[in-house]
């Protein structure tokens, strides 16, 4: 726990930003709810044949997964607040509406007509007489969209709203225990927080409840502006990078000590960075060099003229274990050493990126065109070898090159575990044998596992064979992992903006941009 305690310390400025984010996305989205919630709500209630398509209709928005929902948003509001609170917005909708109309069609049919005897208009019955008996019901439904606000707003760091999901994506990106703390902690407090202040109001006489919503009405977008407003009215450059880049030592960190570059970042999922910086929303995205979206969006790769990232080679990297028992698999793996260079990684990765073909049919295609030699697997095995990968395209493709290629030459049956999220997801999954092999990167095996001193990695000096006999050797030692033979292309890390906006303003190197952002 002192770890965990250490790190909230360490991140306080970033926690207490990512909580005003939270709130803000929760208030803006339950304010907007309730101002059309409660109206529909009522508005059903003396209209009941309208009740079970609105209701229906609110009931199917709440069974969306939110993933799901906030990707539906995005073409329509792009990245940033505005999907995250239109996402929220209708998942509140449900209770509101449902309690609005189950309260005021709770109330006794009796004491409507003992009101319309004292001669009370419709209005009047609805202020003096429904909503202050339906009050407890509404407010259990205000209770119950605000808990859930509250817990699918941590989704919103997904499509760069921001929130207390920023640390638990990271957190998940990087396996980190204590940043996914940081982020799930205070969003369960803040959510029992809202519930325990909602359930004092609702516990207050009548003409203190009137009050304290009127206030809260005119509260809420105050202190929800605080949030919207830096939101709205960004920085004039924008830079939106994966949360991995973000939190990896040789990513965003390495970037701004070798460079001394300081930029305005939002987080962004791996796969909206591409569509993000292809649609004006940043101008600056952290991507892959071997990434076939550069070809497809017309992206210009920023040359790294100072060597900040280093080589990140493709090779299998496999237990010693499996390795010793099955070396039939290893003779498999090989027949692709040195095949793959740049440009064809780039290519396959176009195919399924943008051509939107499925990468077992692409890892097809290209092992037909090597030529592989005729073989006579004993089909009789009923070995199982279980290949993982992360959660981005170009590891999906390696998985089924490999996968296809221990079939074709031993006849062993092949497990897919496909989107194990960030590096130390798989490595650790790699060591705990839940599976045999994935495709690595040198870079990443130096910089985020073995994580050598200063002295170390001057004496690399960055080069790519020095870094591969060294990775090689330490993890034959350190793990007993082994590396197997690179398979020829080099993925490195790379900041990349559309190719118009970077030939305009004249910048073709980060040192470049670096000068440029300093004027």
């Amino acid at each position: 726990m002192s770890d965990f305690f250490y790190f909230l310390l360490q991140q306080k400025e970033k926690l207490l930003e990512q909580t005003l984010e939270h709130i803000g996305l929760t208030f803006i989205s339950l304010l907007i709810a309730l101002l059309l919630g409660v109206p529909l709500g009522i508005w059903i209630a003396r209209n009941k044949r309208w009740s079970a398509m609105i209701l229906g209709f609110a009931g199917v928005m709440q069974t969306v997964p939110s993933i799901a929902l906030l990707g539906f948003m995005i073409p329509l509001l792009g990245i940033g607040s505005q999907p995250a609170i239109a996402a929220l917005f209708l998942y509140a909708l449900l209770p509101i509406i449902r309690n609005t109309f189950t309260g005021i069609q709770g109330v006794s049919p009796s004491v409507k007509e003992a009101a319309q005897g004292m001669g009370m208009t419709s209005w009047q019955q609805l202020f003096k007489i429904e909503l202050p008996l339906a009050l407890p019901v509404i407010f259990a439904g205000i209770r119950t969209a605000t808990v859930i606000n509250v817990g699918v707003a941590t989704l919103a760091a997904y499509i760069a709203a921001g929130g207390l999901g920023e640390f638990i994506f990271g957190g998940i990106a990087l396996n980190n225990p204590n940043m996914i703390l940081a982020g799930a902690i205070p969003a369960a407090l803040l959510a029992i927080l809202f519930d325990s202040l909602l359930a004092k109001v609702q516990r207050m006489d009548l003409r203190q409840v009137r009050s304290t919503l009127w206030l809260m009405l005119v509260a809420m977008p105050i202190l929800s502006g605080f949030y919207l407003l830096p939101n709205i009215y960004g920085g004039s450059f924008q830079a939106g990078f994966a949360h991995e880049f973000l939190g990896r030592s040789d990513g965003y960190p390495m970037l701004k000590e070798t460079y001394k570059l300081q930029l305005n970042t939002v987080s962004l999922n791996n796969s909206l960075m591409y569509e993000a910086v292809k649609n004006g929303e940043v101008d600056l995205i952290s991507g892959y060099s071997t990434d076939g979206r550069i070809k497809a969006y017309q992206l210009q790769v920023l040359k790294d003229d100072k060597k900040a990232f280093p080589p990140y080679y493709a090779a299998p990297l496999i237990r010693q274990e499996t390795a010793s028992k099955y070396p039939e698999v290893i003779a498999a793996l090989e027949l692709l050493s040195g095949k793959i260079n740049d440009s064809v990684m780039t290519e396959l990765n176009y195919q399924v990126d943008y051509l939107k073909r499925a990468p077992k049919e692409v890892a097809r295609q290209f092992l037909q065109t090597l030529a592989l030699p005729e073989t006579s697997p004993l089909l009789s095995h009923t070995v199982t070898i279980t290949i993982g990968s992360k959660i981005f395209t170009e590891q999906y493709i390696l998985s089924e090159l490999f996968g296809q290629l221990i079939r074709h030459s031993t006849g062993y049956q092949v497990v897919h575990k496909t989107g194990l999220g960030g590096t130390k997801i798989c490595f650790d999954a790699l060591l705990a044998g839940e599976i045999d092999l994935y495709p690595e990167y040198t870079g990443t095996g130096l910089i985020v596992m073995l994580q050598p001193d200063t002295q170390t990695l001057e004496s690399l000096n960055g080069d790519k064979v020095k870094i591969y006999q060294y990775v090689k050797e330490q993890f034959d030692q350190n793990y007993q992992l082994s590396w197997l033979s690179p398979l020829g292309f080099n993925n490195t890390y790379a900041l990349m903006m559309r190719k118009a906006q970077a030939q305009s303003i004249g910048i073709e190197t980060i040192s470049e941009l670096k000068t440029y952002l300093s004027k």
